[in-house]
C-alpha cells in the first residue's frame, strides 16, 4: 500500500514522514493554496531525503516551465489538476481526477488504466479540502486501474476508506495537520500504522 502525505511545507516534517516508511511526499506549487511552496524551498528538502521517497509536485492548470523548473528541483512526479502542459523528460504524470457526478466513473476520463489520484470535487480550492468521498464507489475503478485516494483521510478513517475502496494508495494532508502545512508527527505515525493495519 502506498502511503503519500501531501503539503509538505518544512524539513523536520518531511524527514520525520521518511522514518516513518512513507512511500512519497506532495509539494504544492499552487499560490493560491495554504500549503504553498517554491520550487527553490522543495529543493532544500528534496536534497535532505532518504533515497526511496519519491518527492511528488502538485500543480493546478501549470505551464510547461513551471513543471520544469520543479523538475530540476528534484520533482520526477507531477500531480496535475486541470490541464497537462507539455512534459519535461524524465517527468511522471500522476492526473488528479474525481469521481463524475454519477459516481460510477472519473472526471476528467483518463484514457487506459494508468495511476490516477482520485480526490474530492472543489471547484475553487482544488484539492486540499478536508472532505471524503463515496469510497465504495471508489472500488470499481480501483478494480481495473492503479488507484491513490485522498480526499478527507486521517488516521481515525483509513482503515474504512481501504476496506472499502480497496486503492493501491492513500494521500493525506489535512488529516495529519495541525494548521496547513504543517505536520504532526504523532498522527502521521498514526496513520501510517492505521494504513499497515488493514493492508
Amino acid at each position: 500500500m502506498i502511503i503519500k502525505i501531501c503539503g509538505i511545507t518544512r524539513a523536520e516534517d518531511a524527514l520525520c514522514a521518511a522514518t516513518l516508511g512513507v512511500h512519497a511526499l506532495g509539494f504544492v506549487f499552487w499560490p493560491r493554496s495554504p500549503r504553498a511552496i517554491s520550487a527553490e524551498r522543495a529543493a532544500a528538502i528534496i536534497e535532505a531525503l532518504p533515497p526511496f521517497v519519491v518527492p511528488v509536485g502538485v500543480f493546478v492548470d501549470p505551464s510547461a516551465g513551471l513543471v520544469a523548473e520543479c523538475r530540476d528541483a528534484g520533482i520526477f512526479v507531477a500531480q496535475i489538476v486541470g490541464a497537462v502542459p507539455a512534459m519535461p523528460r524524465g517527468m511522471r504524470l500522476l492526473p488528479a481526477v474525481t469521481l463524475s457526478p454519477d459516481g460510477t466513473d472519473i472526471t476528467p476520463n483518463v484514457a487506459g488504466n494508468g495511476a490516477v489520484l482520485v480526490d474530492a470535487h472543489d471547484p475553487v480550492r482544488r484539492g486540499g479540502t478536508g472532505r471524503t468521498i463515496d469510497w465504495q464507489a471508489v472500488a470499481p475503478i480501483a478494480a481495473r486501474r492503479l488507484v491513490i485516494l485522498a480526499g478527507g483521510l486521517e488516521p481515525e478513517n483509513v482503515g474504512e476508506a481501504i476496506a472499502l475502496a480497496r486503492p493501491a494508495g492513500v494521500d493525506v494532508s489535512s488529516g495529519v495537520e495541525t494548521a496547513p502545512g504543517i505536520k504532526d508527527p504523532e498522527r502521521m505515525a498514526a496513520f501510517v500504522a492505521a494504513v499497515r493495519q488493514v493492508a
